[in-house]
């Protein structure tokens, strides 16, 4: 295989697009990375765009390339039409004018009246001017940094980026409100943003980043380490899978499905691994495992538990790689959390069992103990086993809380990129907690019934929903099995409430009274 780099400029560091020949098949690639090609185009989203020509001269990929990018400023200068396109793409259905998933989130299910929030209810406040005088109050203005946008910051939520805005909106209840127009400015900023530093993050057992944006905001990304249609072997333990980019993508978005709003907002993102990690790292560890592979391709490794070895390299293609990029959480220092261990978490041995394993009665011990004893945290923990049965997360052995809140508050659906390895088979033990305390949030019941129907079948909507990431314009991000996984999976979780119903009285928690409307 041939690979060449296509540049328009001399100056520029990345390339915009590339060129593979196989044989006597060219792959001509444009890809509109941020900062690269889409400020030339006015584009505020990056896509990528792939087309097939028989070929074998590099006279006839530039030809190709230049006439691709020609049509492509003329028909996509308008971002938003594009993604309007993109959502409605595949098979999306409108109904009434809209598709499934608006649709979805207009029902009465995704619009409960809730109570107002009050001051103690959120996570972070803007501090306010007390004195006229006191300037330092009502704005923040930071040094100058090379690279960095200048820190105007005043009290006014106009002035904040979008990762502090994201922040600033963190309550008790909820980790971002889905009406929030932050939320697709904090996606675009996430997707978009000049990367001006990249160290690896410690903690944890596979390579992540940490990575730092010009107006001063960070992410954790993730990359890519295997193809997207690649199942788990079934001959590994849970606790041996790789991390999946595209899982933690994916599972934003399905926790956004079923209304819980508890996972930071992910993003797929092209990255160039050169001059976006090699080049910018200060991480001298980090630095120390780049190298080119025999094919040309730029690979680095990091250090860490698994799979951070010169057998199980990063690999760019040769630069371009595709990675995940979560939002931050605010800094420990602001806002403290604390982490529990899962009362079902799994023993984490290729031998031994855990208590729930062993024990049918075992719900009964846990909801004698605080803080599973009152309040809402056992209807929480099922939420999430429903979650993590949904995309097959076996690899949920702690989970956190905002301290501020104390125990009346939601949990932190955090570190999702073991979820989704494995379509052909479910794991049934993921849904023990419900299967052995038999309660559940019957606003999570009826969110689950509304999505088994056909005409807002979860596949669907995960489909349409997953649209919207800029990584789809390159491949879908979860394959054909995964998303008819879902709707299996979902069969299956209304079989067991069905069945704690035949044997308990009490098994719905009802947590919107006055909704006497049913799933139609």
């Amino acid at each position: 295989m041939v690979v060449w780099e296509l540049r328009w400029h001399h100056n520029l560091r990345n390339p915009i697009g590339f060129c593979e020949r196989s044989q006597r098949v060219l792959t001509v690639t444009v890809n509109t990375h941020p900062h690269i090609v889409a400020p030339m185009l006015k584009l505020s989203k990056p896509m990528m765009f792939t087309f097939v020509v028989l070929s074998v001269t590099i006279s006839t990929c530039i030809g190709w390339f230049i006439m691709t990018c020609g049509n492509f400023l003329t028909l996509m200068v308008d971002a938003t039409e594009w993604e309007n396109t993109l959502i409605g793409a595949g098979k999306g259905q409108k109904v009434n004018g809209r598709t499934k998933l608006e649709e979805l989130f207009e029902h009465p299910l995704y619009n409960l009246p809730r109570p107002e929030l009050q001051d103690d209810d959120w996570l972070l406040r803007v501090k306010k001017k007390e004195h006229s005088g006191d300037r330092g109050s009502e704005e923040e203005e930071g040094e100058d940094e090379e690279g960095y946008d200048k820190m105007s910051w005043t009290s006014a939520m106009e002035t904040h980026p979008p990762w502090l805005r994201f922040h600033l909106g963190i309550s008790r209840r909820e980790l971002y409100d889905r009406k929030d127009p932050n939320l697709a400015q904090l996606t675009h900023y996430l997707a978009t943003q000049r990367v001006l530093g990249a160290v690896q993050k410690e903690g944890g057992t596979q390579l992540k980043l940490l990575v730092s944006f010009q107006n001063h905001g960070q992410a954790l990304l993730k990359p890519m380490k295997q193809s997207r249609d690649a199942e788990t072997d079934g001959n590994l333990f849970y606790f041996s899978d790789f991390e999946r980019h595209n899982a933690e993508i994916a599972a934003f978005h399905l926790d956004r499905l079923l209304g819980f709003n508890r996972i930071p907002p992910v993003v797929g993102r092209l990255i160039n691994v050169t001059s976006e990690v090699r080049e910018i790292t200060t991480d001298k560890k980090l630095s120390r495992t780049f190298f080119t592979s025999p094919v040309g391709n730029v690979c680095f490794y990091g250090q860490c538990e698994y799979y951070c070895s010169s057998e199980h390299p990063v690999c760019g293609r040769p630069h371009q790689l595709e990675v995940s990029v979560a939002a931050m959480l605010p800094d420990l220092s602001l806002a403290p959390r604390r982490s529990w261990r899962s009362p079902w978490r799994r023993a984490y041995s290729r031998t031994k069992l855990a208590a729930w394993e062993k024990d049918p009665a075992y719900c009964d011990t846990v909801k004698q103990r605080p803080p599973y004893s009152h309040g809402t945290r056992l209807l929480d923990l099922i939420d999430m086993a429903v979650l993590d049965f949904l995309m097959s997360n076996m690899d949920r052995h702690h989970y956190e809380t905002f301290e501020t809140f104390g125990n009346e508050t939601f949990l932190l659906h955090l570190d999702n990129g073991r979820a989704f390895g494995r379509h052909s088979r479910d794991e049934p033990s993921i849904l023990v907690p419900l299967q052995q305390c038999c309660r559940i949030r019957r606003s999570t019941l009826l969110r689950l019934r509304l999505l088994s129907l056909p005409s807002f079948r979860l596949s669907d909507a995960m489909r349409e929903s997953l649209l919207r990431d800029p990584l789809a314009a390159v491949a879908p991000l979860l394959s054909e099995p995964h998303l008819s996984a879902l709707d299996r999976r979902l069969a299956a979780v209304l079989r067991v409430v069905e069945a704690c119903q035949g044997h308990h009285a009490e098994v719905i928690h009802n947590d919107v009274e006055g909704y006497d409307q049913q799933p139609d």
